[in-house]
């Protein structure tokens, strides 16, 4: 996959050789014969950064002690944005040796939309810049004679070999396009393990091409990644079936190039790779959760590309790394069937009802036998007060009338005019 200019004097891609021309930016640094070229500086932000905003979900988390497999063409671990990032992986093409060169520059590509350290001089950065990527070679080190599939015998090798290094997330860029029984166990054995398997739907998915079914991401347990373009529509390689649960950016992506620099990328690989930075997250912020709960989360918190998912192009929609670290999804409820239910195949028990009535009749019984206990005994009692003599209620007491007041009796006599009457003899 030709790399797209960025800018003037740049990388001439011209076949299967690189040839690297005068750039007013610095000195000519020569491409190695067949080998990807030095990519450019590029300062404003990309728009698969600009939507998915890595920086909203730092303070959350950043990848810390994830460590996440790269199956592709191994990775550059010299590139200034990857270095300290890239351990010294495996080549499972000859099954021996390192896989951190890369000579073709794919795997470089997937590695920098994942952990590219952030920079003030430009917009670019990985999702999850505290990650480690561990790069497992699958394709031959042949430059750009770079083939569309994988050799599902050398991508059950390398599955395994991650699975066995202490990977997290394993990310598959390029898919196979033969079912295996090799790669299918390979596949259950990591995620039996507790690892993520992240696998791009394939680029064949054109107007002219054969759609054909990818592995490992036709697998059950796997999260199969398809890419959409700045508009939130279906890249136009990208495939489409129901192996698609997610879609990511895939179209015009900048990331690292080999060597140096930038470039720009198509493809569902590099769409894979912005999903398994979004699983490097999680599995930080949420450790306790297996690759279901993982991979129900992101399609939880994804956005719906707009009227267009679910559906076998864009599966739950695009990915949101912020919403899946950030959003507090309620527990899966336990089961419980709704009264008087019985699932389909089992017994039921219809002496049920009947037993029900039995102890309302019983409990009715027992209460008219209490009050009729309660009512005998005060009979009883006020019998025996009587000596059982019949006798009418006393009448209720009188008040006492208050006797009718005389004459009101004067405190002060009052004299009459003309002084005191005359004292009779």
């Amino acid at each position: 996959m030709a790399a797209l200019i960025l800018t003037s004097g740049v990388i001439a891609m011209t076949g299967a050789l690189a040839v690297a021309r005068p750039s007013a930016a610095g000195p000519v640094v020569a491409a190695p014969t067949n080998c990807a070229g030095p990519g450019q500086e590029y300062a404003p932000v990309p728009w698969a950064t600009s939507l998915l905003a890595p920086a909203r979900v730092w303070p959350f988390a950043r990848g810390n002690g994830v460590r996440v497999a790269v199956l592709d063409s191994g990775v550059d671990a010299a590139h200034a944005l990857l270095k300290g990032r890239v351990a010294a992986g495996f080549d499972a093409v000859t099954a021996k040796g390192r896989a951190d060169s890369d000579c073709t520059g794919s795997g470089t590509r997937v590695a920098g939309v994942i952990v590219a350290q952030p920079s003030a001089a430009r917009g670019f950065s990985g999702l999850a810049p505290a990650a480690t990527i561990l790069p497992v070679r699958i394709l031959p080190d042949s430059g750009y004679a770079n083939p569309d599939q994988a050799d599902p015998a050398v991508l059950a090798r390398a599955i395994t070999w991650a699975a066995t290094q202490g990977a997290q997330v394993i990310c598959v860029p390029v898919p196979a396009y033969a079912d295996s029984a090799e790669l299918r166990a390979a596949v259950a054995a990591a995620l039996a393990r507790g690892i993520v398997v992240v696998a791009a739907a394939g680029n064949l998915g054109g107007p002219g091409s054969a759609n054909p079914t990818p592995y490992p991401a036709a697998y059950p347990g796997v999260l199969g990644v398809g890419a959409v373009d700045a508009n939130a529509g279906r890249w136009a390689g990208s495939q489409h079936g129901e192996y698609v649960d997610l879609v990511a950016p895939g179209d015009g992506i900048v990331s690292t190039q080999r060597l140096s620099g930038l470039t720009e990328v198509d493809g569902t690989g590099v769409a894979a790779g912005f999903v398994a930075g979004t699983v490097a997250l999680v599995r930080e912020a949420h450790p306790e959760l297996g690759p279901d709960a993982v991979a129900a989360r992101l399609a939880a918190t994804a956005t719906p590309a707009g009227d267009r998912a679910p559906s076998h192009e864009y599966g739950a929609g695009i990915v949101n790394p912020y919403n899946a670290v950030t959003d507090q999804l309620p527990a899966p409820a336990a089961s419980a069937g709704l009264p008087m239910f019985r699932p389909p195949g089992s017994a039921v028990d219809l002496a049920g009802p009947e037993r029900r009535r039995r102890a309302i009749a019983l409990t009715a019984g027992l209460m008219l036998v209490a009050a009729a206990i309660w009512i005998g005994r005060t009979v009883v009692l006020r019998g025996s007060r009587r000596r059982w003599r019949s006798a009418l209620a006393e009448p209720p007491p009188q008040p006492v009338e208050p006797a009718a007041p005389g004459p009101p009796v004067p405190l002060f006599e009052e004299e009459p005019l003309g002084g005191p009457p005359a004292r009779r003899p």
